[in-house]
């Protein structure tokens, strides 16, 4: 064995003798492979479905062909199911995917014969279409009730300004009041109007003049806010008080709060002439428990 110190100069033919650098290399100890490494040293190779393929959604059960999952190209299902990535399987060899099952059988039978849901589901397999990208079926589920009338709720709800933000705080109100006093249930008032100028009945024929040429001055007299919680209004649509009600009750109702509401009169406030607001006022109880 040749022994190199630092002190002794190595002379002679290069070939003849070995540097410390290459007895370094030599002896060094092999580095620990990295992931990317590791991932390249063990290549995942395509994955081989069968023409039936047995599934495990969430742990229920179904089975189908491979070219139903692959119906449409742009679906989630068939690129899972594409060979390009990877399905777990369960203990019984069926392809689990990690999603609630009880509509997705519903997502099958439209796959395999077009056949859409009945209507009391129709939201429900709307929300797993959106999940699968299932854009055939969710184009065919927005033309059918109630997505379709929702639709056109929407567009009447588009015409609210701040409509979400009224509800928000409607609630925000209810729960504030209810924990204050210790109560199952809390009250509050809500203006729903439809027309921005006011109107009484026996002046109508001089209402559009008035509209259409009042000063500066006059306008900020009939600017005006009710003395309520929450206020919706104007909008211009045939849709009235009654439908923004129904929607706002709907919305509250859609989120697991019970809420009655009735008129208790109108606001009585003197704007300008013989002209008062007469906006009605309602009185919303929201019962928490």
């Amino acid at each position: 064995m040749v022994v190199v110190t630092g002190q002794n100069k190595v002379s002679g033919d290069p070939d003849d003798a070995m540097s410390s650098s290459d007895a370094e290399d030599d002896f060094q100890e092999p580095a620990t492979p990295t992931a990317t490494q590791a991932g390249q040293a063990l290549p995942l190779l395509p994955q081989q479905f069968p023409e039936v393929v047995p599934l495990n959604v969430g742990g229920m059960y179904f089975t189908t062909r491979l070219s139903t999952l692959r119906r449409y190209e742009d679906t989630m299902l068939a690129a899972m199911f594409s060979g390009r990535h990877y399905i777990p399987t369960d203990a019984e060899g069926r392809y689990f995917i990690d999603r609630d099952g009880t509509y997705f059988g519903d997502i099958l039978n439209f796959l395999r014969s077009g056949d859409l849901p009945p209507r009391d589901r129709v939201r429900a397999v709307y929300k797993e279409a959106q999940y699968y990208s299932i854009g055939p079926l969710l184009d065919n589920l927005e033309d059918i009730q109630p997505l379709k009338g929702e639709k056109v709720r929407q567009a009447f709800l588009g015409l609210m300004p701040y409509y979400k933000d009224h509800l928000e705080r409607i609630i925000e109100i209810a729960k504030l009041r209810a924990m204050q006093r210790k109560a199952r249930f809390a009250k509050l008032k809500v203006c729903v109007f439809k027309e921005e100028m006011p109107i009484t009945p026996y002046e109508c024929p001089h209402f559009n003049s008035l509209r259409f040429e009042r000063s500066e001055s006059e306008t900020k007299l009939f600017e005006h806010h009710c003395e309520v919680d929450v206020s919706f209004g104007p909008w211009e649509a045939v849709a009235d008080v009654y439908d923004l009600l129904h929607c706002i009750v709907t919305d509250l109702s859609d989120r697991g709060i019970t809420v009655d509401h009735q008129c208790i009169g109108v606001c009585d406030k003197h704007l300008i002439n013989h002209y008062y607001c007469k906006r009605p006022i309602y009185e919303f109880k929201i019962t928490w428990w």
